[in-house]
């Protein structure tokens, strides 16, 4: 089933072909790179310690720092516990992780022959935007959208990692964590309202609150419906038969409640547990028109609780927005009703909006976030979140083994010692440990047949790409890039890249081999599978001595054939010998280009040693340079860019055209460097459909992290421009 093939590395590209029309470039990869531990989780029980994270803040809401592990009291049901573990930790860093990992006391295999993970470089935020459709109207849905695109186009920070998720799923193949806005915009366009609703088709008009306050026997409003009933039905109804209409169109309408509530909670519940295979804290948005919590028919409460131990588990913490605004908080004067004389309605209505609110007002405060009521700018809301959880104190503590046996919900509380001033935001609690499974006799299992072991394989990677979130077990690296050629026309090409330290190399057929199972899938917009490939990777060697050693990185590139759209490439691989399974994914657009409109390929990115840059964009002394599909570059290196321009306009007199480029490298949203804009030698382009632009940037100098690459042309005949970026890493 799978073809074997001898693969130390894979020189990258097929692409080969169209790039030597514009000079003699050639593209392959370093195998260099550092080390680092595995993520986990912000607050997490363990067998060693249970931690979580705490923000102190002074009346100013100004975050306190520099305090210490003695300026600290903790309390777990009351009584007081010794912190074992203390310190203050940056969301979003790479060093989170390290610490995160020192406060379980748990020790990684940073170096050596087994390492579990590539160092992340200014990793990033994680964001999430969940918006409950299930409880918005027109209005909601329009607040929410605006809310989450300023977000995109102005907060969001270069290398966040951001989400949107809908209760209903309506997003659909979307709804991914992502740091490409074209894909987080498709995801907002995808949001429309769903216009659910429990009001009842009856008369007078019910509405939810009004059913929960009758169901919970309020006397004065039951006999306000009585007495319309019977008005609207004629007096030969019966005041014990109007009362039994009424109270069951309530219980109607509760069961209806009952079950928008349960499909809110159940999708942000799992939203929530599914984040535990991402590092850090987690910061979620949850934007809703408000639900009831207290509908004795569902069992929004217990979910609640559950969403507040996941969010523990996983260092997600909720910030929960109404997303109806400012709001007066009085009965609806659409509803069409008879007057209330009485001033029936308006006395039993005056706490609905107080009751709408105190479910997003428990995840809030019970997660270590806070809620953002009866305001139309959210956007302060939003950065001042993501202001406040940039920074906070991560505690340790023992746990009580002989408490851990029920799986009960313990309570957390954290002060600051002498400074009850002091604001401290911390996590409700947490539930114990869950028990061991029992112990069993150990089955004998009988050795799987060649046809079982390679089914066992390719379930192993399938689950790897239907997973939530890449798998890191063994850490991959995808480029996905898109090109046009006279030959082939739209192309996109998938190059995988496996650091070859993390083979584990044995016997096989003889020889010292290392054997890596690929699969891979190209998805539309829409989550079609459109484009597939299965291989099989053998790496040989001369000895198992040098198998410790060995560096050789392994790539394997896929093209493919697609139409102009919006497509995901979601990549697994497996070692054959020690079972590690990583996962990928990579999103790409491809443009069309019949609509004649200026565009341009992917960035396509190189390393090499020559200090320089200049526009190379003429075959002329143009060098070989090593493609780089991880675009991670050596801080004493030189960086290499190419790109094709398509659709640009030719003048009528001369093959030629009159273009403009300039590129800007960017950090933490800030350039570090912008180069004039400078003109694109065009006259001696083999092909002025496909007109190639080439740089080099001496990275001597700059810092090691994570950068922006920007590349902008202009076509100043057509008075059109175009952008494409990408991001790199210096170590």
């Amino acid at each position: 089933m799978f073809a074997r093939r001898n693969l130390p590395w894979l020189t990258n590209f097929v692409l080969l072909a169209c790039l030597l029309t514009a000079g003699s470039i050639v593209f392959a990869q370093d195998s260099q790179r550092p080390k680092s531990q595995s993520p986990d989780d912000v607050v997490r029980v363990f067998t060693e310690l249970v931690q979580t994270d705490v923000m102190v803040f002074d009346k100013q809401g100004h975050f306190i720092k520099d305090l210490t592990r003695d300026n600290f009291e903790l309390k777990i049901d009351g009584q007081v516990r010794p912190i074992q573990f203390f310190e203050q930790i940056n969301s979003g860093s790479s060093n989170e992780e390290i610490q995160l990992a020192a406060a379980r006391g748990s020790a990684t295999n940073a170096d050596g022959p087994n390492p579990t993970k590539v160092i992340p470089l200014d990793r990033g935020r994680i964001v999430f935007f969940f918006v409950d459709d299930f409880h918005l109207d027109a209005g909601g849905f329009a607040a929410c959208k605006k809310v989450i695109s300023d977000f995109i186009d102005k907060d969001m920070g270069q290398n966040d990692q951001v989400a949107i998720a809908a209760a209903s799923g309506q997003v659909g193949f979307l709804q991914q964590l992502t740091s490409d806005r074209n894909v987080l915009h498709a995801a907002v366009k995808r949001l429309s309202p769903r216009f659910y609703s429990v009001l009842d088709s009856d008369r007078p008009v019910m509405t939810e609150y009004e059913a929960m306050l009758i169901d919970n026997n309020d006397i004065e409003l039951l006999n306000y419906f009585v007495d319309e009933t019977i008005r609207i039905m004629g007096r030969e109804t019966g005041r014990d038969m109007a009362a039994s209409i009424v109270k069951g169109r309530a219980q109607a309408m509760l069961s209806q409640g009952a079950v928008l509530n349960t499909n809110t909670l159940s999708g942000l519940e799992s939203l929530v547990r599914n984040a535990k295979d991402l590092p850090g804290r987690k910061v979620l948005f949850v934007l809703s028109n408000g639900f009831l919590i207290h509908n004795r028919r569902s069992d929004a409460t217990t979910r609640l609780q559950r969403i507040t131990a996941g969010a523990a588990k996983t260092g997600v913490v909720i910030y929960s927005i109404d997303s109806r605004g400012l709001s007066t908080g009085q009965p609806d004067i659409s509803l069409d009703r008879s007057p209330d004389l009485y001033g029936r309605l308006a006395r039993s209505s005056h706490g609905e909006l107080s009751a709408t609110q105190d479910g997003l007002n428990a995840l809030a405060r019970d997660t270590g976030g806070r809620p953002s009521f009866n305001t139309n700018d959210f956007r302060p809301g939003i950065a001042g979140a993501l202001k406040e959880t940039a920074v906070y104190y991560l505690l340790a503590w023992k746990p009580d083994n002989n408490t851990q046996k029920g799986g009960r919900f313990r309570n957390i509380q954290i002060s600051v010692i002498g400074r009850p001033e002091l604001t401290v935001r911390v996590r409700k609690g947490f539930f114990d440990v869950d028990p061991a499974p029992p112990v069993t006799t150990a089955e004998v299992k009988k050795p799987l047949t060649h046809e079982e072991e390679e089914k066992n394989v390719l379930t192993k990677l399938r689950n790897a790409i239907l997973a939530p979130y890449p798998q890191t077990a063994l850490p991959l690296t995808l480029g996905v890039n898109y090109y046009d050629s006279a030959a082939n026309g739209p192309t996109a090409s998938a190059s995988l890249l496996i650091p070859g330290e993390f083979l584990l190399f044995g016997p096989r057929n003889g020889k010292t081999q290392a054997v890596i199972d690929v699969s891979g899938v190209f998805y539309d917009d829409k989550g079609i599978a459109k484009a597939n490939f299965l291989e099989r990777i053998v790496t040989t060697i001369r000895s198992e001595e040098e198998a410790s050693g060995y560096r050789g990185d392994i790539t394997y590139n896929y093209i493919a054939k697609l139409p102009p759209g919006l497509y995901q490439v979601r990549v697994a691989a497996r070692d054959d010998k020690s079972g590690r399974t990583g996962s990928t994914n990579g999103w790409i657009t491809i443009p069309d280009l019949s609509d004649r409109k200026l565009s341009m390929s992917s960035l396509l990115l190189g390393e090499r040693t020559k200090a320089m840059m200049r526009n190379v964009s003429s075959p002329d002394d143009i060098g070989s340079v090593m493609l780089s599909p991880s675009h991670r570059f050596r801080s004493d290196s030189t960086l290499r860019l190419l790109v094709f321009a398509y659709n640009t306009t030719v003048s009528t007199t001369e093959p030629k055209a009159d273009l403009a480029v300039q590129v800007q490298v960017i950090r933490d949203d800030q350039p570090v460097l912008t180069t004039p804009l400078r003109k694109i030698s065009t006259e001696n382009a083999p092909d002025m459909a496909r007109i190639p632009y080439a740089a080099e940037i001496p990275l001597t100098g700059f810092r090691p992290g994570r950068y922006l690459l920007q590349v902008t042309i202009i076509d100043r005949t057509s008075k059109q421009s175009a952008t494409r970026d990408t991001q790199f890493d210096i170590y």
